[in-house]
């Protein structure tokens, strides 16, 4: 999936509408290296949302699970 970026977005409100967490910001910055430098992104940049397999999943500790 890939997501179109609104003015202002940043890693960690991305996470959170692909994800439901920001916590997964890491993790989207991980499958998007070329983006890494950008830190507020403009409008129509496009930040490829991998699915989450269970071991991303398991990376939350036990009480956000």
């Amino acid at each position: 999936m890939v997501y179109k970026t609104k003015l202002g977005d940043t890693w960690d409100i991305i996470a959170k509408s692909a994800y439901g967490d920001e916590l997964y910001a890491d993790f989207l910055m991980e499958n998007n290296p070329k983006l890494i430098g950008i830190f507020v992104f403009g409008v129509g940049t496009e930040v490829f949302i991998p699915k989450l397999k269970e071991a991303e999943t398991k990376k939350l500790p036990p009480w956000r699970r």
